[in-house]
């Protein structure tokens, strides 16, 4: 009696649990990459204040330190990206530093858990580049965040 008891108990907590994997769905969605520490932190200001050139440098430092990428789709949600193509590592690798703020169209597998939107990157399929021009210079790049590409394209012609 007491096994049946035990075993009805464990069965029911194993029923009660919830499901450990999200149902993922292939999409293409339009938008910016964008540093989601500021954009919902607000502590560079509103959402209006984190998009574009007038953010680029900070969301450049934030995704080399770590700070997760998101995508900020035409459709007013963000996407949290946990990969981009190219990128082995993470979303915050070099293939982010190259995009950060541009608006790219994309493909990959989108899920959805506890109300927040992931989002795979299989393949950038479009880069209008930074269409939200807010200054005509970006400033200062840390050299931390430069990618990789890049530095070696500048080493090659010096």
């Amino acid at each position: 009696m007491y096994r049946t008891v035990l075993a009805s108990l464990a069965l029911s907590a194993l029923a009660a649990l919830p499901a450990q994997a999200a149902e993922g769905k292939r999409i293409e969605i339009k938008g910016e990459l964008i540093d989601t520490w500021c954009y919902f932190s607000g502590v560079m200001g509103g959402p209006e204040s984190v998009v574009g050139t007038a953010h680029h440098t900070c969301a450049m430092w934030c995704a080399a330190g770590g700070i997760p990428v998101g995508l900020l789709g035409e459709d007013g949600e963000v996407y949290m990206v946990l990969k981009l193509p190219k990128d082995d590592e993470s979303n915050g690798g070099e293939t982010f530093l190259t995009l950060t703020n541009d608006t790219i169209e994309a493909e990959g597998m989108h899920y959805k858990r506890d109300g927040i939107n992931y989002l795979v990157v299989s393949e950038v399929i479009s880069n209008e580049g930074i269409p939200n021009k807010t200054h005509e210079d970006f400033g200062v790049i840390p050299g931390n965040t430069i990618p990789k590409s890049i530095v070696k394209e500048v080493l090659e012609e010096g």
